[in-house]
């Protein structure tokens, strides 16, 4: 059978589709090519310590841990007692992480408190995906936490490109003002690290 222009032009169109069904319908998305979409506030914000570079959000990493984490971006987190849905975005080290426990991602916070994580995070001198301790060697790496009701799956892309691979599952506490954090922490006091943090988006899955 000959394959017209037009043949493959609808195969092209149903692949679109396909993927778009895959990947669920747009909640929200934030690109940060202008800025900060609406919604977002800070944790203990600290002026010079983020900025809107060239179309992504960046972050220096700080001295701190989960409780005392500087410049988290926080917005409130989809109802997930009802339809499930995705969270996705992409990070890349500007800088190679030196201490120990560095790290950067996206963080679940329950009634004000940080109870989940999915980062990149060294260790002991490697660095792997948190949870599941997955290695993650890529200055770039792209993130997906699925929440269907309690549960969770954690999934991450190398450079963004291929399958998803699952770092982990398991199940969030009972939905309560949960909401859902870009931010990184552990960072070197004397020296600058940041983090770039592009792509951001909440899908509905069916």
């Amino acid at each position: 059978m000959k394959m017209t222009r037009s043949w493959w032009a609808g195969v092209a169109v149903a692949a679109a589709l396909a993927m778009g069904a895959e990947s669920g319908a747009l909640i929200f998305e934030d690109t940060f090519d202008h800025g900060l979409a609406p919604g977002w506030r800070w944790i203990r914000e600290t002026p010079g310590g983020w900025r809107v570079k060239d179309g992504a959000l960046e972050i220096r990493l700080l001295p701190g841990d989960a409780q005392s984490v500087k410049n988290a971006l926080v917005r409130p987190a989809p109802e997930h007692r009802e339809k499930p849905f995705a969270l996705e975005l992409t990070l890349r080290s500007l800088h190679a992480p030196t201490e120990q426990y560095e790290q950067a991602g996206i963080t679940w916070y329950h009634n004000g408190k940080p109870v989940f994580k999915l980062v990149k995070e060294l260790v002991d001198g490697r660095l792997m995906m948190i949870p599941g301790r997955q290695p993650m060697t890529n200055e770039t790496v792209q993130l997906r936490l699925e929440v269907d009701g309690r549960r969770y799956v954690a999934k991450y892309r190398p450079e963004g490109r291929g399958p998803w691979l699952e770092a982990d599952r398991g199940e969030l506490p009972p939905p309560d003002q949960d909401e859902v954090s870009i931010q990184g922490y552990h960072g070197p006091e004397a020296a600058e690290h940041w983090v770039r943090f592009d792509d951001f988006r909440i899908l509905r899955l069916e």
